[in-house]
C-alpha cells in the first residue's frame, strides 16, 4: 500500500500533523466508454483549502464522490489520517465509513428527504429516531449557534418540500458543519447565495479551518477561489494537469490550466428594446406550501431585451418562473404576450407561444433521468415531422440531431444514446441550454442558466443569451449571481419578499443591499 508523503505545513493555529491529512492514489472511474478519472492523485493537509478546479466534466464531483464512497473506484485507494496520527484506507464505495472517518460532503445535487422537516434532515443518522425531546433542544441550540456563526438562517420545523433551491442549499451546508466534519468537501456551495452571505459562510468556515477543518473546495467562480483557498489544483478531461499555492494563482493561469488556452470575456454591446414581448400586470399569488407568495408584481419583457431579475433565493423567483412557464396560475393579475391577452397559460400553451424554458431544477424539471441523452433534446419537440410520423419516433432522426447539438453546445458524455442520469450537473446544464436554444424562442425564461458551469462554458452560454437577444427575443434573467445579472442586462429588476423593484444601478453594493431588504418598496 502507497504511505503518505509528507505535505507543506498547516496555517498558523493548527497543530501540526506529520504527513497529509488525505491521500487519494491512483484513482480510477470509468463509466462504459468513458474515462470520468484517470489515475488521480490528491493530497490533503489539516487545516488548508484546496480547490478543484477544472470544467465540466473534468472529473471533480467522480472523484469526491469516490471519496465520500458513493462510487466504487476501478482502481486506487483512500487513506486517512486520524488525530492521532494514525492511518487507515477508507474501504470503497461506503459513505457509512466515510462519515465515521469525519468526512463531510455538501453536494451539488442535494441528498435532502423533501418529507421531512429541516431539523429532522440535519439529525438523519447522528440521532435515534425517536430521540428524546432534551436531545433535540440540545441539537436545536446548537444549530442556533451555528447559524448565527454563519449567517445561513433556517427555519427548523419547515418541510425540505417548502424550500427553494437555495434554502436547500443552506441547510446541506448547515447539515455537514452540524455533523463536526474533519475534512469538508464542498461541491458549489455558494451557487445560489448572495455576495453577503457567501464572504458569511467562508468567514465561518475560515474560522473552522483556523481550529484544524480541512477543506476541499469546487466551484467554477474563480474570484471566490482566489480569496478563498490556499492551494489550487486542476484537472482537464479526468487527468490531473498540476497544482499551483494559491499566492501565486491569478484567473489567467487558472484558465490556461484548466482549458489550456486564454479565456475570452463576454462581449455585451446594449440591447436594443422594441415592442413588449411579455407583459405580467398587478400579479398576485397567495402563498402556500408548494410557492411563495407575490404582491402585485408587474414587469415586462421586451424584443431584444435581456431583462434581469436579481434575488436571495425564496424570494419569489421560483413562483415568477412557474407562472411564465404556465406551472401556475395566478390568483390575481394579467398576462399577455406579444400584445395578446393570455387568459390561461399552460405549459404546452407556452411552448406554442414560443416560450423557451430553462429551469432552476435541472434534476427535477429539465431531464428525466433515466432517458436518453437524445431522448431529453427532443422532448419537447416529439410532434414535430422530424422526430416521429404517426406516432413513431424516427430513432435514426433523433440520434443524428443530438449528435450534431452534443459537439455544437460540447456535451460531454458517452453519446447520445448514453442515460442522461450518467452526466455532470454542468453537462445536464448544456443540455438543457441546447433544447432551448436551438429551437429559437421569441422568449427565453432564462432561471439560473450558468449555475454549475465552467468559466468557459459559461461565457458560451452568455455569448449564445446575448445572440438570443440580438436575433430579437426577449430574455428574463433570472439568477442569484450578481455578477452574471450585471454583465448581462439591459435592464435590472430586483425581487423581495414577493416584491419587485427596479434599478437603475449597477452597484453590487447597493443591489446586495435591495436583496436583503435594504432598498426595496
Amino acid at each position: 500500500m502507497t504511505s503518505l508523503a509528507p505535505g507543506p505545513p498547516v496555517g498558523p493555529g493548527t497543530p501540526a500533523m506529520p504527513g497529509p491529512i488525505l491521500a487519494m492514489r491512483g484513482m480510477t472511474k470509468r463509466f462504459g466508454p468513458l474515462l470520468a478519472a484517470d489515475s488521480i492523485d490528491l493530497d490533503l493537509n489539516q487545516g488548508e483549502v484546496l480547490a478543484l478546479l477544472g470544467e465540466n466534466g473534468a472529473g471533480k464531483t467522480t472523484l469526491m464522490n469516490m471519496l465520500f464512497g458513493e462510487y466504487t473506484p476501478d482502481a486506487g485507494e483512500v487513506r486517512i489520517r486520524d488525530p492521532s496520527g494514525n492511518e487507515e484506507v477508507l474501504p470503497p464505495g461506503q459513505p457509512q465509513a466515510a462519515i465515521a472517518a469525519r468526512i463531510g460532503m455538501v453536494h451539488q445535487h442535494f441528498t435532502l428527504a423533501e418529507n421531512l422537516t429541516v431539523l429532522d434532515n440535519i439529525l438523519l443518522g447522528t440521532e435515534p429516531p425517536f430521540s428524546s425531546r432534551r436531545s433535540r433542544r440540545r441539537a436545536r441550540a446548537r444549530l442556533h449557534r451555528l447559524m448565527e456563526a454563519s449567517g445561513l438562517n433556517a427555519s427548523l420545523d419547515v418541510r425540505i418540500r417548502e424550500l427553494s433551491v437555495g434554502e436547500r442549499q443552506r441547510i446541506e451546508i448547515l447539515k455537514a458543519l452540524y455533523r463536526e466534519a474533519r475534512i469538508l468537501v464542498l461541491d458549489e456551495p455558494t451557487a445560489v447565495l448572495t455576495p453577503q452571505e457567501a464572504d458569511s459562510l467562508f468567514g465561518a468556515v475560515r474560522e473552522l479551518v483556523r481550529e484544524g477543518l480541512s477543506v476541499i473546495f469546487i466551484s467554477h467562480k474563480l474570484r471566490e477561489v482566489l480569496a478563498f483557498s490556499d492551494r489550487i489544483m486542476v484537472l482537464r478531461h479526468g487527468r490531473r494537469m498540476g497544482e499551483m499555492p494559491t499566492s501565486e494563482a491569478d484567473v489567467g493561469k487558472i484558465v490556461r490550466m484548466m482549458v489550456g488556452e486564454e479565456h475570452a470575456g463576454v462581449d455585451r454591446s446594449p440591447g436594443e428594446p422594441s415592442a413588449p414581448a411579455l407583459v405580467l400586470e398587478k400579479v398576485s399569488v397567495p402563498s402556500s406550501r408548494a410557492q411563495r407568495a407575490l404582491f402585485e408584481v408587474s414587469l415586462t419583457i421586451h424584443e431584444a431585451e435581456i431583462l434581469g431579475i436579481a434575488g436571495v433565493a425564496g424570494n419569489g423567483q421560483s413562483t415568477l418562473a412557474q407562472i411564465i412557464s404556465g406551472l401556475l396560475q395566478p390568483g390575481e393579475g394579467s398576462i399577455s404576450i406579444g400584445g395578446k391577452n393570455v387568459r390561461r397559460l399552460t405549459p404546452a400553451r407556452a411552448l406554442r407561444e414560443g416560450i423557451g424554458r430553462i429551469p432552476e431544477d435541472r434534476y427535477q424539471d429539465g431531464i428525466v433521468a433515466d432517458m436518453s441523452v437524445a431522448e431529453n433534446i427532443v422532448i419537447e419537440r416529439l410532434d414535430s415531422p422530424e422526430i416521429q410520423r404517426r406516432g413513431i419516433l424516427r430513432r435514426a432522426a433523433i440520434a443524428t440531431h443530438a449528435e450534431f447539438l452534443i459537439d455544437a453546445h460540447d456535451i460531454r458524455c458517452p453519446g447520445p444514446h448514453a442515460r442522461t442520469a450518467l452526466l455532470s450537473g454542468g453537462n445536464i446544464q448544456k443540455l438543457i441550454l441546447a433544447r432551448v436554444l436551438e429551437a429559437q424562442p421569441g422568449i427565453i425564461l432564462a432561471n439560473q442558466p450558468t449555475r454549475g458551469l465552467d468559466v468557459r462554458a459559461a461565457g458560451e452560454v452568455s455569448r449564445r443569451l446575448i445572440a438570443a437577444r440580438d436575433r430579437g427575443a426577449g430574455v428574463l434573467l433570472i439568477s442569484e449571481d450578481l455578477d452574471e445579472v450585471l454583465a448581462l442586462s439591459d435592464r435590472i429588476l430586483v425581487m423581495q419578499g414577493g416584491r419587485i423593484a427596479e434599478t437603475k444601478s449597477r452597484d453590487r453594493a447597493v443591489i446586495g443591499a435591495m436583496m436583503t431588504g435594504g432598498s426595496v418598496g
